[in-house]
């Protein structure tokens, strides 16, 4: 599914469909329509943020490849979800502590195995840690990435470095889509690259609940929003869509859930068992 957005007509066309306010599209066109964003890769089934798990989340049907960036100490964006690498890898402390080189001596994927039996392979242990460019390098520039700026607090031009490897690798603008938590550094990218398509991460603790005022605020650099699904309500889902902003919860497992927020309204959704959601969106 190829994505365009359409500001003038406040409407997110999404492979065969069009989202309008109201949720007016007959539900197994909205079905159709969904973004299937396989979260770290199918990150269900293989170790995520390695090259098998977005390989995987691709076989398994998923649109999207999403990727959280974190940066060495020698300026290379790699793929991990935490500051610090302890979680995913053998290793201990903080990714801005380490070289590219010393990165890529760690093992990303027997973690996985010990964690997940169920999934376990052999094959995943001594996994190595992804760059950016390799990612870009193995799956080339007509994919559809996802990519996430972790943290760019810590560190001082991400987004710049981002932006280089994305017009080195000629990677389709049309599709791609950029999201983060901090408001700043989409900011930075919307004047670096405004024709790089934008979503506000948003986290909540309570039942969510979103003002005109901070949808304005959004559309002023984004394209749509990527909260938490655990708290969102239907009101929530509509009155985002009808103001124009797609709509991406995370982290979505579950059918009956995935299900739900189709019928909500919602414009896409990340999931670790992108399979799963394959299977909603063919009504099985």
């Amino acid at each position: 599914m190829r994505g365009k957005w359409l500001p003038a007509v406040g409407a997110l066309v999404l492979g065969i469909g069009v989202f309008t306010g109201g949720g007016t599209a007959f539900a197994k066109e909205k079905q159709k329509d969904i973004l299937n964003v396989s979260h770290r890769g199918a990150s269900g089934h293989a170790p995520e943020h390695t090259i098998v798990s977005y390989d995987m989340g691709e076989k398994m049907h998923g649109d999207y490849i999403e990727i959280d960036l974190q940066m060495t100490k020698d300026g290379q964006l790699i793929a991990m979800h935490d500051e610090k690498v302890d979680r995913t890898t053998d290793g201990t402390g903080l990714v801005k502590d380490y070289t590219i080189a010393e990165i890529k001596q760690l093992d990303a994927g027997s973690w996985f195995n010990e964690k997940n039996p169920k999934y376990a392979n052999p094959d995943y242990a001594g996994l190595e840690v992804p760059t950016l460019e390799e990612i870009f390098q193995k799956f080339g520039k007509n994919n559809k990435y996802y990519i996430e700026t972790k943290s760019p607090e810590i560190y001082p031009g991400m987004e710049k470095e981002l932006l280089r490897l994305i017009d080195k690798y000629d990677v389709d603008k049309e599709t791609l889509l950029v999201q983060s938590f901090s408001q700043q550094s989409l900011e930075i990218m919307h004047k670096l690259d405004p024709s790089v398509k934008l979503i506000q991460l948003i986290s909540y603790k309570t039942n969510a609940v979103i003002t005109d005022e901070e949808i304005g605020a959004i559309k002023k650099y984004a394209i749509g929003v990527g909260p938490n699904h655990t708290y969102l309500n239907k009101e929530y889902v509509q009155k985002v869509v009808n103001n124009g902003l797609g709509i991406h919860p995370y982290t979505v497992n579950e059918k009956e859930r995935m299900t739900q927020l189709i019928d909500w309204g919602v414009t896409g959704m990340f999931t670790n068992f992108p399979d799963l959601l394959h299977e909603v969106k063919k009504g099985k």
